[in-house]
């Protein structure tokens, strides 16, 4: 039917898809509440149309058939989602919502209008987003008639034009999809997922879906016997269970090649294969998931460490299944996900199943998103200007997936995927953050900017002479690690002006500065190739430079030491440097030649005055000839 057709009566048809979806688990006077807020949408919105050309009321419609249809939600939200646009788009007001439905409708209405302001304090988009998630701190049901209001949206964009698309999409992208997925609304963040990819790129995703397609039909032989076998295997031993093949998405198959740098013949586990038992079985969900396992494996090869054990630590947004692969007859790896009927259902409502609020890692999430929700709005008051900090870290904090490591004393800790020892030891406390030098990550020495994987036992390493790095600010990934970071590394000091690349100058040395414009110096040694050219040219943009010593800011210098080989003398060169002057040694080179020692040594000086207090005590060393250093 075509949008202008769209008439009175097929309007309440979809509306009253909503009514029945609520019927069964609402009172009448819930019942009738829905009615009158659906009744009053209609009003309010009945001469706006959407892009389409459709009447605007079947946006409100459709997504309240997502809260009570796919999300399962109850009265409150309902009416909240026939109403979410009344405010924001029509002369009703927030107080008339209150006086006609009530302060709890009314909350969730304030909560997805989107604020009109003359100044934002970061961006339209991201105070709006920024609104949705501090309703968090009362009520995650305003983020749900977001997000449910955010995929009627993406289902529909196609009327909108290609800018608007990508506007939406890009926002879908980044913070809808991983916050369904952060909720454990698997299916809702796989779709928002794919539509933004389909918006975004659309001919990538279009060859994508034909080469999904082409693989489903090359598959079908293959597939078909591989099935057959495991039908035969769990029958003969009376499992009861159903079995179903999922083929990754678009967007999940994109990804994947990118980040592995396969094309798409070559990357494996293009589907999986889930085998689902009820939830009435006469043992636990972990024995019977171990019990198909130990079955399958019986008759099928194994690949090895491809065990997922999600039963026993499932993913911090609720997320069970039991994930292994097996060689079939035709020499592929099959990747197989075991679960039971309440696992497959809670992958689709996430903490919504069964009043997921009793939860206990959903609760603590909640909890944990509150607590830095606050941190946060008390550092951007200190710090406006750290408008992009805020989305940055609260996504690397809690949107990602996480994995589990543990403590030397078995403490498991839960950390955002990717994360390095930095954000373990930033989790451990914050001063072992803070001068974290090394780690142990499964016994072995590592650097603390190795990234972790699930299982690992990691052990911290301090100095109280490490401070955070410039780098720890790209291998961070915890919204802490990422806050104290930012926070010292800031308060630093900054040089008021840039060094030249060719001479380096350090504190000490004889400098000048040239001016490139107003506020942009550039310091030279006098002694510079490209500080006498400039001052023969721009004499007038030559200016002097007061460049002081500071105890926080560091320069790499180079010496080579020339000396005549015997026993301890390596020893002793280290110990005039890290011991006696208390340097940081960046790497050392040796070489030895008919008992002449050639050693050049990269080091970390505050000032020139300290370089040359270097080269002194090098050459008070017996058995040392002669000690230069190499121009920076």
């Amino acid at each position: 039917m075509a949008s202008y057709e769209i008439t009175d009566e097929e309007i309440r048809r979809r509306a009253n898809e909503v009514f029945c979806a609520m019927e069964l688990r609402s009172s009448l006077q819930e019942m009738q509440l829905m009615n009158k807020a659906f009744e009053f949408a209609y009003e309010a919105h009945r001469e706006q149309r959407r892009k389409s050309g459709e009447p605007y009321i079947i946006h409100p419609i459709a997504v309240a058939l997502i809260i009570a249809k796919e999300l399962q939600l109850g009265a409150a939200p309902v009416c909240a989602a026939f109403l979410h646009d009344v405010v924001e788009d029509t002369p009703c007001t927030d107080e008339k919502i209150r006086e006609m439905f009530g302060e709890d409708v009314a909350f969730l209405v304030r909560v997805v209008t989107k604020q009109s302001k003359k100044k934002y304090t970061m961006s339209k988009q991201l105070d709006n987003f920024k609104q949705m998630l501090d309703s968090m701190h009362y009520d995650v049901r305003a983020i749900l008639i977001k997000l449910a209001d955010r995929l009627h949206n993406m289902r529909t964009l196609d009327s909108m034009r290609p800018d608007k698309q990508m506007k939406i999409a890009g926002e879908t992208d980044y913070f809808y999809a991983p916050l369904a997925n952060r909720l454990g609304l698997y299916t809702i963040k796989i779709e928002l997922e794919n539509l933004s990819f389909r918006f975004r790129c659309p001919q990538i995703y279009e060859k994508i879906l034909g080469l999904i397609e082409k693989d489903k039909e090359a598959d079908k032989v293959r597939l078909k016997s591989f099935q057959e076998k495991i039908d035969e295997i769990l029958t003969s031993h009376g499992i009861r269970y159903r079995r179903e093949v999922d083929y990754k998405q678009p967007y999940n198959i994109w990804r994947k090649i990118n980040t592995r740098g396969v094309d798409f013949e070559h990357l494996e586990c293009r589907h999986f294969t889930r085998i689902v038992f009820p939830e009435d079985v006469y043992v636990s969900e972990k024995n019977m998931c171990l019990n198909i396992y130990s079955l399958l494996t019986d008759n099928f090869k194994e690949r090895p460490s491809s065990i997922i054990n999600y039963v026993d630590q499932p993913k911090q947004n609720g997320y069970q299944s039991f994930h292994t692969q097996l060689l079939s007859d035709y020499g592929v790896w099959e990747e197989i996900h075991i679960q039971s009927e309440r696992m497959t259902k809670k992958a689709d409502l996430g903490y919504l199943l069964d009043n997921g609020r009793r939860d206990k890692d959903i609760t603590q999430w909640l909890e944990n998103f509150r607590n830095v929700l606050k941190d946060v709005a008390r550092n951007s008051e200190v710090n406006p200007d750290g408008k992009s900090f805020f989305i940055q870290s609260v996504r690397a904090s809690f949107y990602n997936d996480d994995i589990q490591v543990y403590t030397p004393d078995g403490k498991a800790i839960k950390l955002p995927k990717n994360s390095t020892a930095i954000d373990f030891a930033f989790n451990i406390h914050t001063e072992v953050g803070m001068h974290a030098k090394y780690a142990k990550i499964n016994g072995h020495l590592a650097s603390v900017k190795t990234v972790l994987k699930r299982g690992d036992c990691i052990e911290i390493g301090t100095s109280p002479d490490v401070w955070p790095q410039e780098d720890w600010r790209e291998k961070a990934r915890s919204y802490k690690a990422l806050r104290h970071i930012h926070m010292y590394l800031d308060s630093k000091t900054h040089l008021p002006f840039k060094r030249c690349p060719l001479c380096n100058p350090i504190p000490g040395e004889e400098v000048i500065g040239y001016k490139q414009s107003e506020n942009d110096i550039v310091l030279h040694r006098r002694d510079c190739a490209d500080a006498i050219g400039l001052a023969s040219q721009y004499g007038d943009n030559i200016v002097a430079v007061d460049f002081k010593e500071d105890k926080d800011i560091v320069y790499p210098a180079v010496v080579t030491v020339h000396a005549v080989d015997r026993q301890h003398l390596l020893s002793d060169i280290i110990d005039s440097i890290s011991n006696k002057l208390h340097l940081s040694i960046k790497d050392l080179h040796t070489v030895t030649e008919d008992e002449i020692v050639t050693c050049t040594i990269n080091f970390y000086i505050h000032s020139y005055g300290e370089l040359i207090t270097v080269v002194q005590s090098i050459l008070s060393i017996p058995d040392v000839d002669e000690v230069s250093y190499v121009n920076r």
